[in-house]
């Protein structure tokens, strides 16, 4: 065929032709070809399997940008001539005049293409056509299989709420872009939809009121500085950052708002793993409605079906996938400054996480640990866009090149940053602001699921075991019997080594406030593991002279730098002050009420109404722990103990403790 030389070599220099030929072939392959660009059916005329992908690729982009690169047409070049023939049957080309016509003919349908391409864009741009088209696409199944899934939520969305957010629409337009041949070809299905209302966010740029909102879907009353922090969460449509001190109730206000918008669901919630369990019955015991809740663990990852998603940041990367693809409503980052490294996989992976999710909540008492520009990646998770990194790192952080590169670690217009920043992106309220709302006491406890739980769980089987082989009363008249004793000795010390741990990273987590902490504990063993840990802290236990003690109580009292004591419950429980912290955390406990009220007095100014202090139980969730917690709460007189300074026999505590487990 003497055609076949003059229309491979023109195939193959001439770019206008080649492009005509590569929409032609497109053109008339069948609907379900060009959305899964393979070619599928026998119709005389489409790419082989080994081009359909990418010949359909760049055919798109011809018909969506009109153009093509010289890279691009390269590839075109070698494509398109091994179809010379499919195209000279097709279109009917015996000779250079035809191809010639071919060409020039084509030439004006792609630029009649390219101009209704343009115009729908620019109609896109309009609301009441975007929506239109939407419903169409939908409707009549011509979604492209990348954007169908996305797309059909908001179809599902409008269809049954009758309003999309700002950003959702932006999202739907960006994806219809995509779809300009379908909306050419199918422009007779476009409907007027009604209920065209869009969901306008409050400006991120603006300050709010100072507003006081009660949750009515949450089971306790919040203190009026909490009710503000709800009302600031509402008002700034669920993105800003609560940067309340440590122990004013973070925790309580995102549950709140969490409770007061059931419609956003599902949320996810990224926290540290050691407070995962805590995050977990938190909601379950305040939540009036109560949604189910999953945490994940570890990096197998599985389908998700819950409201409510509990992740630690260790293992985000690992479920990014499957997390991007759950369509989330809310993001909650508590501890947020742990994403204050821009190049950390752990802050890389919550940023795409969290960039189509519309309500973007951070939690920290510590937003800024160092420098400003540890500030920088939790606005931008707040509130995308709003500070471009370059010019924040101009304004506020001193930006400069030095000889090993540049250098953000300075801090700048540090004034006009704060009233940037504050009560538009974020609340913040001291302890010292509060006080007067705050009871003097405020205990928190912390559930840790035992790393060794097996070996736990089999000891108490056994001791269960022992106790029931004792009949009638002698259980109870021999409660302080040596053998009960050392085996609930036992079963606190599994406890304890099953989340050493978890409270280790808790501590770690802690001493990030800048505050101090006192830590309680009654083995000797389980002090030699923090004072590995924490080199820089202070220990005093039944070993430490008298001259000791008083040197360690004023380090901890005057040093800065010594921002933990650690210390056996029985020698640093009585009569010292260590008021240089306002914060207890207990590993273990005592066994009489007495002796646990008294280690708590050692950070609380008795008789100062304008002090409050917080008290942490690290318990081991089924466990004695959870056990020794719930008799403290149920007996009335333990609780006076505790209260009140009353004390009650040890052995009623441990007697209730064996019936208990009996």
């Amino acid at each position: 065929m003497k055609i076949e030389k003059y229309l491979k070599e023109q195939l193959s220099t001439d770019s206008e032709l080649a492009k005509t030929a590569l929409l032609t072939i497109y053109n008339n392959q069948s609907v379900d070809e060009q959305f899964s660009q393979t070619t599928t059916h026998k119709n005389n005329i489409g790419f082989n399997a080994m081009d359909a992908n990418f010949a359909s690729s760049l055919a798109k982009q011809l018909i969506e940008r009109g153009t093509l690169s010289e890279k691009q047409m390269g590839y075109v070049f070698k494509i398109v001539p091994k179809y010379w023939k499919q195209l000279a049957n097709f279109i009917g080309l015996s000779s250079k005049d035809d191809v010639e016509k071919f060409k020039n003919q084509k030439n004006e349908e792609a630029e009649k293409i390219n101009e209704e391409t343009k115009t729908v864009r620019e109609k896109i741009q309009d609301d009441a056509f975007a929506l239109s088209a939407m419903y169409m696409l939908c409707e009549n199944n011509l979604l492209k299989p990348q954007s169908r899934d996305f797309v059909k939520s908001l179809y599902s969305q409008h269809k049954r709420r009758g309003t999309l957010s700002v950003k959702q629409m932006d999202a739907l337009k960006s994806n219809l872009k995509s779809h300009t041949k379908e909306i050419i070809l199918n422009n007779d299905l476009l409907k007027p939809v009604k209920a065209v209302k869009i969901e306008k966010p409050i400006s991120n740029t603006s300050k709010v009121e100072d507003v006081s909102i009660s949750p009515k879907n949450i089971k306790v009353e919040l203190y009026d500085f909490q009710k503000k922090g709800l009302g600031f969460l509402i008002q700034k449509n669920g993105n800003g950052l609560i940067a309340d001190d440590m122990g004013l109730g973070k925790t309580i206000q995102a549950i709140s708002y969490l409770a007061e918008n059931p419609d956003k669901r599902p949320a996810l919630i990224v926290v540290p793993a050691s407070l995962k369990i805590n995050w977990f019955r938190e909601i379950e015991k305040f939540m009036k409605n109560r949604p189910s809740v999953e945490v994940l663990s570890g990096t197998r990852t599985h389908k998700l079906s819950s409201e409510i998603i509990i992740i630690n940041y260790d293992i985000i990367k690992h479920w990014e996938k499957v997390l991007v693809g759950y369509n989330f409503k809310v993001m909650i980052l508590d501890e947020a400054h742990k994403i204050k490294n821009v190049k950390a996989q752990r802050s890389k992976a919550v940023k795409r996480i969290s960039k189509n999710i519309p309500h973007r909540i951070a939690l920290t008492g510590t937003p800024i640990m160092n420098r400003p520009i540890e500030l920088y990646n939790i606005l931008d998770y707040i509130t995308p866009g709003t500070f471009k990194f370059w010019g924040f790192a101009q304004r506020y952080c001193g930006a400069r090149q030095g000889r090993w590169g540049w250098d953000f670690s300075g801090a700048t217009n540090k004034k006009e940053l704060h009233e940037k920043i504050n009560n538009i992106f974020m609340i913040r309220r001291r302890k010292d602001d509060v006080l007067k709302q705050l009871p003097s006491k405020q205990k928190t406890v912390i559930p840790f699921i035992l790393e060794n739980i097996k070996d736990y769980e089999f000891a108490e089987a056994e001791f269960i075991e022992w106790l029931r082989n004792r009949k009638g009363n002698k259980v109870a008249d021999k409660a302080q019997n040596a053998e009960a004793l050392v085996k609930i000795e036992y079963l606190k010390q599994l406890s304890v080594k099953g989340k050493i741990k978890q409270s280790i990273n808790w501590i770690k987590d802690f001493l990030e406030s800048d505050e101090k902490l006192v830590v309680f504990a009654t083995h000797t063993e389980t002090l030699d593991i923090l004072q590995k840990e924490f080199p820089q802290c202070v220990r005093i236990d039944g070993s430490t002279s008298t001259k000791g003690r008083d040197e360690a109580v004023q380090k901890f009292q005057n040093d800065k730098n010594c921002n933990i004591i650690i210390g056996n419950i029985n020698a640093m429980g009585v009569g010292l002050t260590l008021t240089a912290s306002s914060s207890v955390l207990f590993l273990e406990f005592p066994w009489t009420p007495a002796d646990l009220q008294q280690a708590e007095d050692r950070v609380h100014r008795i008789g100062q109404e304008s002090e409050s202090v917080n008290i942490y139980y690290a318990v081991g969730c089924n466990t004695i722990d959870e056990k020794i917690i719930k008799l403290l709460e149920e007996k009335q007189e333990t609780i006076n103990a505790i209260i009140d300074g009353k004390t009650t026999k040890a052995q009623s505590l441990l007697g209730a403790l064996l019936n208990d487990l009996e």
